[in-house]
């Protein structure tokens, strides 16, 4: 199968590199926007996303926009070693590896997590230094202060997402886990950081919650 290739912001493709073999290649700016995404991503079967976790957030974002979430496969080869998403669902470490799986490989839904101001998270989300109330669905995660609140697509694909409460103290460092749906934060001003990209404004509210419609993300075995 041909993929479009889009590799973003800094990523390079080597003239070595999978990426280059029966694939139509574009450079694009990092978080690619609208009017960089759509035109190219209208007919396509596979895109593959050279970048970072903010990169191929940006692109799942105008699939969801353009309504191609359930017919656009994504394939991901991160510039980052420790990208979120790539822990996150086990795919290759080594560049050329991740190169012929997102091109080749066999798509496996994951969950895709959206917030209330139209963003979507792909890989971590962070709420630091934070006071007030979270609740993961019904459930009360946190009443008073955390260092911490991380949030994830959960990797077993249950309800949606996995809130992590961190405590960090003269004790050593706690952390509860919490599976939900949805997880909603009321609180002192925070800004929250989603996919290593900051909010550009405080919050006192803020929520993350699983989408109707999975990303088709290529991670199958060869």
């Amino acid at each position: 199968m041909s993929a479009l290739v889009l590799a973003c912001g800094n990523a390079r493709v080597a003239d070595g590199s999978p990426l280059r073999t029966d694939s139509d290649v574009r450079a694009v700016p990092a978080r690619p926007d609208r009017a960089t995404l759509d035109p190219l991503i209208s007919g396509v079967e596979r895109v593959v996303v050279h970048g970072t976790d903010a990169d191929l957030a940006a692109v799942a974002l105008r699939l969801l926009r353009k309504e191609l979430l359930s017919t656009v496969e994504v394939g991901y080869v991160p510039v980052d070693p420790h990208s979120a998403v790539r822990a996150l669902w086990d795919l290759p470490a080594d560049p050329d590896r991740a190169a012929e799986l997102a091109l080749r490989g066999e798509v496996d839904p994951v969950p895709l997590l959206r917030d209330d101001t139209g963003g979507v998270l792909v890989g971590l989300g962070v709420l630091s230094s934070i006071r007030g109330v979270v609740y993961c669905d019904d459930t009360v995660a946190l009443r008073g202060r955390a260092s911490r609140i991380e949030v994830t697509p959960d990797p077993d694909r249950g309800a949606g997402l996995v809130v992590r409460v961190v405590r960090t103290g003269l004790i050593g460092r706690r952390v509860q886990t919490f599976h939900g749906r949805a997880v909603q934060a009321g609180c002192l001003p925070v800004i929250p950081r989603s996919d290593g990209v900051d909010h550009p404004r405080e919050a006192g509210r803020w929520t993350w919650y699983r989408h109707t419609v999975d990303l088709r993300l290529v991670r199958g075995v060869l």
